[in-house]
C-alpha cells in the first residue's frame, strides 16, 4: 500500500479499509500520562500565553515529508505509542529551548478509520490544531467548521502522471485530452470535477477505481495516467516498484488551476478566539519549524521512517522517499513562500477563487456550504509573523 489520503468526499474509504485491514488498533495510551516538559523555557513560554499543557495536533495521513514541520517541534524527549499511532514530547523552539508545553503529533488516515480530519476534531475536544484541506474547509463550513492559522505547503502536491515514452508529446493534465490515455483517481474527488468541468480532461477518459496501488498503472504498460503526490510518486515508481523501474511525468493540479492548501493548520471555529492567545505565540515558532525542517530534514526523517515503522499500518515509507519528498517540496515551491517574502499565510483571491469553484461542486455531491462563505470564515493570516520566510 502506497500513499494515499482521504478527505470527506476526496477518496474511498472503504476501499482503503480493505487493503489496510491488518493497521493494529491496541489500546496502550500511555503517552498521555507522561512526565510533562523538560529543560528550562527559553524565549518563548506558550504555557504563560494559554497554551493547553499538550498541545494536540492531529495530521491527515501517516507520518511523512509533507508533515516535517511538526515533528521539527518535538524535543527530545520524544515517548512513542506505537498503539495510538502517536508521538510526544516537549515543544520545543528553533534553538530547541521548552516552550513550558508538551506537543502530541497524532497520525491520521487509518489511525482514525480514514475519517476528515475535521470530523475527527469535532468528535475528540482533547484536539488542539489538525491538517484540514482548504477545499475540506469548504465542503464542511456548514456542518463542521474550521479555520486555518497556517499553510504549511504553499501548493497542494496533488498530481497526474502518466508515461513519458507513451505520451511523449504531453507536458501537462490538459495534453492527456487529445490522447486515449484512461486516466485513474479515488471516486468523488473534487479536483477531478473541477478539471472536468473547466474541459480540462474528458469525463468518457476517467476512472475512478484507484486504489492507492501501483498495480494498475503498471499492468497498462504505460497506457493509462493517474493521480499520486509529486512529493512520492515519482521516486517511488522508479526506485521501489521493480515492475515499473523508470521515471515518470506529472502535473500538479495546482498548475492547472485547482489551487488547495493542502494539510493547513487549522483549528476549530469555536476555538479561534479561546486559543487566540496560544496562537499568537505558536503560529511563529511552527512557521519557523517549517523552514528548519527544510534547510535539514535528516534528524525528523529519520524519526519519520522509525515512526512508520513502529505505527505498522501496513504503509511503507522509506528514507529515500523522504529525502526526496523534502527536497521535491522545495524545488517545485510546495512548501516555502507564496508571491511574499511570508511562509505560511493565506492569499485570500485565491481562496475566493477556490468557493467558486468548489460550491457547485459540493452542491452536486449534497454537501452544501455554508450561506455567504468568505474566505475569512475558514482561513486568517492574524497569527502569522510576515517577517519569517524561506531565503529566495
Amino acid at each position: 500500500m502506497r500513499r494515499t489520503r482521504t478527505s470527506i468526499g476526496l477518496a474511498a474509504a472503504a476501499s482503503l479499509a480493505l487493503v489496510l485491514s491488518a493497521c493494529g488498533d491496541d489500546d496502550d495510551s500511555s503517552s498521555s500520562e507522561s512526565a510533562g516538559p523538560s529543560g528550562e523555557i527559553g524565549s518563548t513560554d506558550l504555557a504563560a500565553a494559554g497554551c493547553p499543557e499538550t498541545v494536540v495536533i492531529q495530521t491527515d495521513w501517516n507520518p511523512e515529508a509533507e508533515h516535517g514541520g511538526v515533528y521539527q517541534l518535538l524535543g527530545d524527549d520524544t515517548e512513542i505509542d506505537a498503539g495510538a499511532k502517536s508521538v510526544r514530547a516537549t515543544l520545543v523552539d528553533s534553538n530547541g529551548d521548552s516552550t513550558g508545553v508538551m506537543v502530541e503529533v497524532r497520525s491520521g488516515g487509518p489511525a482514525i478509520g480514514f475519517q476528515a480530519v475535521s470530523a475527527q476534531m469535532y468528535s475528540d475536544d482533547s484536539i488542539t490544531l489538525g491538517y484540514v484541506d482548504t477545499d475540506e474547509a469548504i465542503q464542511l463550513s456548514a456542518e463542521q467548521p474550521t479555520v486555518g492559522v497556517l499553510a504549511q505547503l504553499e501548493k497542494s502536491p496533488q498530481m497526474i502522471m502518466w508515461d513519458p515514452e507513451t505520451y511523449p508529446d504531453v507536458d501537462e493534465i490538459a495534453d492527456l485530452a487529445d490522447t486515449d490515455a484512461t486516466v485513474r483517481y479515488f471516486e468523488g474527488s473534487a479536483y477531478m470535477d473541477y478539471l472536468t468541468g473547466a474541459g480540462i480532461l474528458r469525463e468518457d477518459q476517467l476512472d475512478g477505481s484507484y486504489d492507492g496501488t501501483p498495480a494498475a498503472f503498471v499492468a497498462s504498460a504505460g497506457a493509462d495516467a493517474q493521480q499520486g503526490y509529486a512529493s512520492a510518486e515519482p521516486y517511488i515508481y522508479e526506485n521501489e516498484v521493480d515492475a515499473w523501474g523508470k521515471p515518470v511525468e506529472y502535473q500538479l493540479v495546482h498548475d492547472a488551476g485547482f489551487q488547495v492548501y493542502a494539510s493547513s493548520v487549522s483549528v476549530r471555529a469555536d476555538q479561534l478566539e479561546p486559543l487566540s492567545g496560544c496562537l499568537t505565540e505558536l503560529v511563529p515558532l511552527m512557521q519557523q519549524a517549517d523552514l528548519d525542517y527544510l534547510a535539514d530534514a535528516s534528524a525528523v526523517n529519520d524519526l519519520i521512517v522509525q515512526l512508520v515503522e513502529e505505527y505498522d499500518t501496513g504503509w511503507q515509507y522509506s528514507t529515500g522517499v523522504a529525502e526526496y519528498s523534502a527536497e521535491t517540496m522545495q524545488e517545485l515551491g510546495i512548501s516555502g513562500n507564496g508571491d511574499n517574502e511570508t511562509h505560511g499565510d493565506f492569499d485570500m483571491d485565491r481562496l475566493q477563487t477556490l468557493i467558486e469553484q468548489t460550491t457547485p461542486i459540493f452542491a452536486e455531491q449534497g454537501t452544501p456550504v455554508a450561506d455567504g462563505l468568505t474566505p475569512e470564515d475558514f482561513a486568517t493570516n492574524q497569527f502569522i509573523d510576515t517577517s519569517i520566510g524561506a531565503d529566495t
